[in-house]
């Protein structure tokens, strides 16, 4: 059996259904397992045990890339997920000791090639993917707003208020707990009200533009990419289709011609045989 014939069987197999799906189970197991190792009772009951199914299940992941690299060589780093895999589990192999220990705990994000195996998640990746530039704009003029923001409340309150409003960093923490509407009226805008009777004149419109607009924003723009993208994706199964049907259509048009040239080859055939009377 030549080198090439070997790496195709083991790479048809490993990407095989039936053993992605163990790898997936494993997967999920091993997150359980770290998040058991978090807990100092489970721990001292069971941790022997616990430690040793982890190091099990990280050996057959570390099978599973070098046989991937085996099958596939320079090409499987040209698949993004691939190369997430080779990373994680490379961090993986660190020793659980030193400054890099916290290192280990990353391989839970091998969790997140569930996302590949779920055709409904990686649209809504596919979409986040496709709506990071306008995101990235409404960020941005958050920011200013923010910014401006900022600056206006810590010349009007930073004096009677330092905790809160006594620099711009602070200023833009507090107004952050504003947006998120967490304890914005009891605990600050109530008191600051109380020192600067018309601060209401600030807080209101912001949170009118901050949080119900700015964040609607974002959702919108979500939400219109994931309906663009499914509108492209039927267009596409529709293109698709029509030209299956065409292509079908063409071949069926081009048997029935053959057809009929053979049929009255056999006519020509059938007459030079037929006896003269």
């Amino acid at each position: 059996m030549s080198i090439a014939t070997l790496r195709g069987r083991i790479g048809t197999w490993i990407e095989s259904t039936r053993i992605q799906f163990s790898i997936i189970a494993l997967i999920i197991v091993n997150a359980i397992t770290l998040g058991l190792e978090t807990s100092p009772t489970v721990m001292e009951a069971v941790g022997p045990a616990i430690l040793m199914l982890d190091r099990a299940i990280l050996s057959v992941f570390v099978v599973e890339i070098l046989l991937k690299l085996f099958a596939f060589g320079p090409r499987f780093f040209r698949q993004p997920w691939n190369v997430f895999d080779f990373i994680v589990v490379t961090i993986a192999l660190i020793p659980a000791s030193g400054p890099l220990a916290v290192l280990r705990a990353l391989r839970v994000l091998r969790v997140l090639r569930l996302v590949s195996m779920m055709p409904r998640l990686r649209f809504v990746v596919e979409a986040l993917l496709h709506a990071v530039p306008g995101i990235a704009s409404i960020a941005g003029l958050m920011l200013l707003i923010f910014y401006v923001a900022a600056v206006m409340s810590t010349g009007l309150f930073g004096q009677s208020f330092p905790e809160w409003f006594g620099s711009i960093g602070a200023s833009m923490y507090t107004l952050f707990q504003v947006m998120t509407l967490e304890s914005w009226s009891m605990g600050i805008a109530r008191p600051v009200i109380e020192a600067y009777p018309y601060a209401w004149l600030f807080f209101i419109p912001f949170i009118l533009i901050a949080t119900f607009t700015m964040l609607n924003l974002f959702i919108a723009i979500i939400v219109n990419t994931m309906q663009t993208l499914h509108e492209a994706t039927l267009e596409a199964e529709e293109k698709t289709i029509k030209e299956v049907v065409h292509d079908e259509g063409v071949i069926l048009e081009d048997e029935i011609k053959s057809l009929r040239e053979e049929i009255r080859e056999l006519r020509e055939m059938l007459k030079k045989d037929r006896p003269t009377p």
